[in-house]
């Protein structure tokens, strides 16, 4: 089938018999329910959109019909060149506020199936289901959430977990069907929205029974999702702008004996693979490429906010004003910088797969982890006490109407959208929302310490030692 449109995504989550919980609450209907209805609308749009630009599909090498560009496996910078544009399209959307938006998993297991021969002749390994499972993935226009993450008993280095029920989750059988699947995996962003779940063992396991990768219907008996505490201050996209559209809520998973079938297990109890696949395949340099394409929209976003602030208030003449925007503008024109040189850079790897350099992707990410922050902060800072003095939708809409157009009235703007502005402002920066997206992305590739471990480890200083010999 051709790209999906909105209204079968929603159709499928309606048909879906997943279960997902919410303040101690089962879902009954995800479409209606305050917390989903927001992002599941969003995502919604998202598919719409395929429709509406060319970067965002492609023909499918199959059947000729147009497919998601997220699932296209470049084999030029064209090709390369397409990827971003389709997934700054789709970030514009959400001003880069959606993490899990379908780019970032569709991505994954596009270079998880590319990367297949990786499994070739290795003990419990199914590379053919990998790629049976990404065609079926790009054919059907598949949605995805995923997890990889423990839960934190003890994070200490030499911990072995010693309860007698499992935590983690892990084999603890296999039959005739497939293996089967108990305890529990973390964060889950998007967990029950979607209409499959990819689970993989990232590295660093010492026990087989916790290294695998499968990828399963997110109804599967026996799975559940319990989602966290939603950040949806309201269904009000005057009061919540933010929140109301793009909340992605993260699950915990719960992993019930699960059986996982054959022919989606892509591979099981094989310590080596699982600790050296993710970092041999072709997963890092695509994933970091969407994650900074996306990165660049949300700083466009962050910058223009901050702008409108200085121009509603009327403060540009001030030189501390312009210094806090101009680290706005360096901190854009880096990472743009640095995805340019990625892609200028790029050369076709061992899988016939033209990959962006991974180095200044690296960067990106590693610089994006304090650059975030600081973009809030600036906002912060640019809005003061504009950012507390917010009324409400209900507020403009009662007799004190009046009172507010008259008082709070800006340099340039009429009190209402004055207020809107300020508004949008807080929920990036202030409110739950914008608190869960500054840590996001501090955190959203692991510690910022281990990102500089890997790139100090990976990057070549060697040619920098020999030219000071040499010199």
């Amino acid at each position: 089938m051709p790209a999906i449109t909105g209204e079968i995504y929603k159709k499928r989550l309606k048909q879906s018999e997943v279960e997902l919980w919410h303040n101690g609450e089962k879902i009954k209907n995800m479409l209606e329910h305050p917390v989903f209805k927001g992002i599941i609308n969003s995502q919604a749009l998202l598919y719409d959109a395929q429709h509406q630009f060319d970067c965002m599909t492609y023909r499918s090498p199959e059947t000729g019909n147009l497919i998601g560009t997220s699932y296209l496996q470049p084999t030029t910078k064209e090709d390369l060149a397409k990827r971003r544009e389709m997934i700054q399209q789709w970030a514009r959307l959400s001003g880069g506020m959606l993490g899990r938006s379908p780019d970032y998993m569709n991505t994954i297991l596009m270079t998880f199936a590319s990367s297949a021969s990786l499994l070739e002749g290795k003990d419990n390994c199914f590379p053919q289901h990998l790629i049976d499972f990404y065609n079926k993935a790009r054919e059907e226009d598949l949605s995805f959430t995923h997890t990889f993450i423990s839960p934190q008993v003890n994070r200490s280095l030499l911990y072995f977990e010693d309860s007698n029920e499992p935590i983690a989750a892990k084999v603890v059988a296999e039959n005739k069907e497939g293996i089967v699947i108990k305890g529990a995996r973390l964060l889950a962003t998007q967990g029950g929205i979607t209409d499959e779940i990819i689970v993989y063992s990232p590295g660093g396991m010492i026990d087989k029974v916790y290294a695998f990768a499968f990828a399963i219907p997110s109804d599967t008996k026996g799975l559940k999702f319990i989602s966290r505490e939603s950040f949806v201050g309201g269904d009000s996209t005057f009061d919540y702008p933010l929140s109301s559209r793009f909340e992605e809520s993260d699950s915990l998973v719960v992993f019930d004996e699960v059986l996982v079938p054959w022919e989606r297990v892509f591979f099981y109890n094989n310590l080596d693979v699982s600790n050296t696949f993710k970092n041999k395949s072709a997963f890092l340099p695509f994933t970091l490429h969407q994650i900074v394409c996306r990165q660049v929209i949300k700083t466009k976003f962050m910058a223009g906010l901050a702008q409108s602030i200085v121009d509603t208030i009327n403060i540009s003449e001030y030189p501390h004003i312009q210094e806090m925007v101009v680290e706005m503008i360096a901190a854009l024109e880096t990472m743009e910088a640095l995805l340019i040189k990625a892609e200028c850079n790029a050369k076709k790897d061992e899988f016939e797969l033209m990959r962006p350099e991974l180095a200044p992707l690296q960067v990106a990410t590693y610089t994006y982890t304090t650059i975030y922050p600081r973009l809030v902060e600036i906002v912060q800072f640019l809005g003061s006490s504009g950012m507390v003095s917010i009324p409400t939708e209900a507020d403009f809409a009662s007799e004190i109407r009046a009172d507010l157009e008259q008082y709070l009235q800006s340099a340039t703007l009429e009190a209402e959208e004055r207020v809107k502005l300020f508004r949008l402002a807080w929920d990036a920066t202030m409110s739950a929302f914008g608190s869960r997206q500054t840590q996001y992305e501090r955190f959203f590739l692991g510690s910022p310490n281990r990102l500089a471990n890997e790139l100090y480890n990976q990057y070549d200083l060697k040619q920098y030692t020999d030219y000071l010999k040499s010199f």
